[in-house]
Order: structure tokens, then C-alpha cells, then sequence
């Protein structure tokens, strides 16, 4: 196995308005997460979020301290969202126990000395583990929260072409963390906006991450302040990392999911700063 990590650094809204197309790429596209038996993460120095993916075939992959984080355990001084968005997974807890979990289910793990290792249950249809990391002042309790313990909003219309279900799972409506909060939202068939109308929270960062897409299809993620809107085109299975003072909003060529993770000084939910569609530039 492997582990491969990155460091990304902050931009100021100022200077990325000069940015061209692969210097926006470059700084906020996270376009490989999951490699056969290796384990793939960015250090982003927003908020200090670390985002990455795990997909463990012929092997179970722990989940290492990457040099940066100057711990020993990875999970030392952090807390962890992890969703399954693969075959049947295993997550092992060393000292604690093994946590099955199926596609689209999750786990939080609370800061602690701990060995985190991922498996999948099928070698042949292996799991996908993305995860992602926050700092943490205090441990909290360990969980799989599945689909059935969300939070659900149901929002938008066919009409508008943004239909969806919010489900709001690692959040502070359901279990308690530190700062990381992460659910995910499922676009009816028809649907393929997303965050729209567009906001900003201006106390946290954000990232999304876009899978159940089709590999011939494509989205088209909208980043940037809302009168200097820029855009980034993604495939399934790509994360994109979302400063506070950016918008974070998509349109895609088919309907798709996507996982949100935020990270920050407020675990409020609404805690937004909405735009009018008339109103971007």
C-alpha cells in the first residue's frame, strides 16, 4: 500500500480573480482520490481540512499521520467524517471494534490514539472510503449513521431543475463533533443544480466531493465571489475544495449525488449568506 498526500495553500479572492483555468485547477480540484490499494489525501490550509479516499483491494489500508500533522496517530488531534461510496466496507478501530459500512452509510471518529484501517468485504467490488478531517478539541463518541438516521430536507422543483434530497448526517442534529459537519445530496433524476440559489459562510470552508455520475458525463462546479464567478468541469469521483468567501454551486450534464463537508468556528447549518441568481456575474 501507499499513502500520497498534498498541501494546499490558502488565495486571497483578490488574486484569484487572475487565476486561468489550470491554476484554478491546480489549487481547488482534487482530481484523483481513489487508486487500488493506495491512499490519497490533500492538506488544505483552509480551516485545515484534509480531505482524501481510500480503496483498499488486495489490502487493508490504515489510515497514516501524514508528515504535516506532526502526530502520532492520524486521528491524534483530529476528528473524521468517512463515507462509503463503494462495495461493502470494513472500518477497523484498533482497541475498539470493526464497523461494516455499505454504500452511501458513514462513520464519525472522534480525536484519539487511534489505528484506523480500511478493508473492503469483496475484493471484487471494492469499497470506496472518502473521507474527511477537521482539528478537534475533544473526543467524541465513534458511529456509523446510516441514511435512515438523517436529517432529511427535501428541496427545489423539476421546474427549476433542482430537485433533491439533503440528507444531513454527521452533523450536530445527530450526534455531536467538534467542527466537522458532512451530510449528502441525492438530485432526482431530471435535477442538476445544486446550492441554487448560491450562498457563502463567511465562518466556514466547504468542500464537495461528486460521485454517481456517469464516466461520460460531466459537471460543471461554480466557485468563486458572486460578482467574479469562475467555474471548474469535473467528473464522478473528484472533490473540490471551497474557501469561505466562494460560492459553491454545480450544474451537471445528468443527474448525480454529492458529499458536502464543512469546517470551521459555527456548527450552524444555516449560518449562510445567500445571493440572488439575477445577481451573479
Amino acid at each position: 500500500m501507499k499513502t500520497n498526500y498534498e498541501l494546499r495553500y490558502a488565495a486571497h479572492p483578490e488574486d484569484a480573480r487572475h487565476y486561468d483555468t489550470a491554476r484554478l485547477r491546480r489549487d481547488f480540484l482534487i482530481e484523483t482520490l481513489f487508486t487500488p490499494d493506495q491512499v490519497n489525501m490533500v492538506y488544505s490550509m483552509y480551516d485545515r481540512m484534509v480531505v482524501g479516499g481510500a480503496m483498499p483491494v488486495a489490502e487493508a489500508l490504515p489510515l497514516e499521520a501524514i508528515d504535516p500533522l506532526r502526530a502520532p496517530f492520524f486521528t491524534s488531534r483530529r476528528e473524521v467524517g468517512v463515507y462509503n461510496v463503494g462495495g461493502p466496507g470494513l472500518v477497523h478501530i484498533i482497541g475498539d471494534k470493526s464497523y461494516e459500512l455499505g454504500f452511501k452509510e458513514a462513520i464519525y471518529i472522534g480525536r484519539g490514539d487511534r489505528e484506523v484501517t480500511f478493508a473492503s468485504a469483496d475484493p471484487q467490488q471494492p469499497a470506496k472510503f472518502y473521507f474527511c478531517s477537521a482539528p478537534a478539541h475533544q473526543a467524541y463518541p465513534i458511529r456509523v449513521v446510516t441514511k435512515a438516521d438523517a436529517v432529511v430536507a427535501h428541496m427545489g422543483a423539476m421546474e427549476t431543475s433542482n430537485e433533491r434530497n439533503i440528507n444531513k448526517m454527521l452533523v450536530n442534529q445527530v450526534l455531536p463533533t467538534c467542527q466537522l459537519q458532512m451530510g449528502m445530496t441525492e438530485l432526482a433524476p431530471g435535477s442538476v443544480w445544486n446550492t441554487m440559489p448560491a450562498h457563502t459562510h463567511s465562518r466556514r470552508m466547504e468542500a464537495y466531493f461528486y460521485f454517481e455520475l456517469p464516466q461520460d458525463q460531466a459537471i460543471c462546479h461554480f466557485m468563486g465571489e458572486p460578482q467574479e464567478t469562475r467555474h471548474i468541469w469535473m467528473h464522478a469521483d473528484q472533490a473540490v475544495l471551497s474557501p469561505e468567501w466562494s460560492i459553491h454551486s454545480a450544474a451537471a450534464t445528468h443527474n448525480y449525488t454529492f458529499i458536502w463537508a464543512m469546517c470551521g468556528e459555527n456548527l450552524d447549518y444555516g449560518d449562510q449568506d445567500f445571493f440572488s441568481i439575477t445577481d451573479l456575474k
